[in-house]
């Protein structure tokens, strides 16, 4: 099972909770990437995690947008 977050735990987020989460998972990404190069990277299956885990929350985003999906009742 993969160790990132499933699209039911993203779709319970708030639209400002999805924009921190995308953040910190580009940020992920680029590091991740950084230690690639310098060949200091252990686990290469979570380029790719990370990678699906953005392309999930860009989805969800898009979903939103077009009414698709809806975001939970701000508390």
């Amino acid at each position: 099972m993969a160790k990132g977050l499933t699209t039911a735990e993203l779709d319970a987020m708030t639209d400002a909770e999805l924009l921190e989460k995308l953040a910190e998972s580009k940020k992920e990404l680029f590091n991740l990437r950084f230690s690639a190069v310098t060949h200091r990277l252990e686990d290469s299956g979570r380029l790719r995690e990370v990678r699906r885990e953005i392309a999930r929350i860009y989805t969800i985003k898009s979903e939103r947008e077009k009414n698709i999906r809806t975001a939970p009742a701000a508390q």
